[in-house]
């Protein structure tokens, strides 16, 4: 996709109006001029002082850049923060007028030199190059930031990106947009966006992005949910200020007012409300663990009776201190200085008197259902294959069709199935007095989520007979009961098999013909 030939779109009558969002069109032509997109950002750094940028050392990729023209004095200038004289950020930007830049806060002047006001970086969401714009943040450039600093593409906003179904809908809610980058994504696979977020400055930036990019995306301001009161949408995502700790707010992308996890309940508990029928809504959140408590139970109980197939997943979880220290520095404080010492220890005296012992923190996918909610939280701690967002929607499929069979088991009984082609079996041997012995036998997911579950030899032997053209199951089961025991299948031999093969389907081992 060639941005330069998308045209602006002219601005919902319900949305934010930004003074950047005039200067997209001369911004989005410099750019595209200058090649300022991700892969030829990626093409001139090399592998190194890409990985380098990743880790916030600047001088490899100021190196990578020294003869690379208008585009090094673009990378130098938005992506390290680096004054550059005036007269080649002139040539670089043409046909950008500059006191219009500075006048709408995308850069500022600094002597005889030009500094970016705001972080303006290339991203490819899987449709080509996007622009996001957002404040700079202490990446690059030691800063503390303001109360009401707008984050831009940090891991969390990949995270979410990368775990989002991408499935065409009709339309997606954005909730707490922020720089508007999951918004900007949305765009590519939904015929209408909304975007909320109870900061203007985020909607300002939000609103600039949009235009600069020249997506029509609809941007409302106000708290939670009220700006989409008795809407319903075909997909919700969300990257909430979720970070877990005293009822405060210190920096809005992140604190949200309410103690502990109460901002991730409030969006769990709450977002079925925005779905229409079958929709589905993917979101980050996190939950505390305390002892004798089950974090699986806890997150249930924000859930409705009624109406919802969820399906949560912990990627981490962090130990009290560790989890204080790392945002603190994320909002560019030195865990040596007294300030932030003093967080520090307001932040982990919360914990001690609420009894958190650590911080769980993950995804939460859920689907509009018609009957009563299910459930299914588990861990992913290990490491799994990108993206996690086909896997949401397979997830949801084999889900209703795991639900059909509890309401009439017969459609298992009469199914034929097929291992999945990434599945293994393995099978791990120790020495002993007696040559080698078998330990466990484990099936293997080679792709996605890559989940393992441990099987005897009958669920080895029933997956050897499993072909989509073979026998139905009650066929296979039979077969492998009078091999085994010599007889047929009682209700209980049936009964156990059902439930390793529903098991089994869940996670993508074996999928019904």
């Amino acid at each position: 996709m060639i941005l330069a030939e998308l045209p602006v779109m002219p601005p919902n009558p319900t949305s934010v109006i930004s003074p950047l969002a005039a200067l997209a069109p001369d911004l989005r032509a410099a750019l595209t001029r200058a090649r300022y997109d991700a892969d030829t950002l990626l093409e001139v750094l090399g592998d190194d002082a890409h990985t380098a940028l990743g880790r916030s050392e600047p001088v490899p990729v100021r190196r990578a850049v020294r003869d690379a023209g208008e585009l090094g004095t673009l990378v130098r200038l938005l992506l390290l923060g680096d004054p550059e004289p005036e007269r080649e950020v002139a040539a670089a930007l043409a046909p950008l007028d500059l006191d219009r830049a500075v006048s709408a806060g995308l850069l500022e002047r600094d002597g005889g030199n030009m500094r970016a006001a705001l972080d303006l970086r290339p991203l490819d969401l899987g449709g080509g190059t996007r622009w996001v714009l957002s404040d700079l943040d202490d990446s690059i450039q030691r800063r503390t930031l303001s109360a009401d600093h707008v984050l831009g593409v940090g891991q969390a906003s990949l995270s979410l990106l990368r775990a989002t179904p991408t499935a065409p809908v009709d339309s997606v809610l954005d909730l707490g947009t922020g720089c508007g980058v999951q918004a900007v994504h949305a765009a590519g696979y939904a015929r209408t966006v909304t975007g909320t977020d109870v900061s203007e400055r985020a909607l300002w930036l939000a609103h600039a992005t949009a235009a600069l990019n020249g997506l029509d995306i609809e941007l409302l301001r106000g708290s939670w949910f009220e700006p989409v009161a008795g809407r319903r949408f075909d997909q919700v995502v969300a990257n909430p200020p979720f970070v877990v700790g005293p009822a405060r707010i210190e920096h809005t992308y992140r604190d949200s007012g309410l103690a502990l996890d109460g901002a991730s309940e409030l969006v769990v508990s709450r977002a079925p409300e925005l779905l229409a029928p079958g929709g589905t809504a993917a979101m980050l959140a996190s939950w505390v663990h305390r002892e004798g408590e089950d974090w699986r139970a806890r997150v249930s109980s924000w859930l409705p009776d009624h109406g919802v197939d969820a399906w949560i997943v912990q990627r981490d979880i962090a130990d009290p201190a560790l989890y204080v220290g790392t945002w603190l520095r994320d909002a560019g404080l030195d865990p040596r200085d007294r300030e932030a010492q003093e967080r520090a220890r307001v932040w982990l005296d919360a914990f001690e008197h609420a009894e958190v012992e650590g911080i769980g923190f993950g995804f939460v996918y859920l689907r509009a259902i018609d009957g009563p909610t299910e459930l299914l939280a588990e861990d992913l701690t290990h490491g799994f294959e990108d993206p996690l967002g086909p896997e949401a929607t397979a997830y949801f499929e084999r889900s209703a069709w795991l639900r059909a069979v509890a309401a009439d088991p017969e459609l298992a009984w009469s199914a034929r199935f097929g291992v999945d082609a990434a599945t293994a079996l393995e099978r791990v041997y120790l020495h002993g007095t007696d040559g080698w012995a078998q330990q466990v036998a484990r099936l293997h997911r080679g792709n996605g989520p890559r989940w393992q579950h441990e099987v005897d030899d009958s669920t080895a032997a029933l997956l050897a007979g499993m072909q989509v053209a073979g026998l139905p199951l009650h066929e296979l089961i039979d077969l492998l009961a009078v091999g085994h025991t010599g007889a047929e299948a009682t209700a209980e031999f049936r009964a156990a098999a059902l439930s390793i093969v529903t098991g089994l389907v869940r996670h993508g081992l074996i999928h019904p013909a």
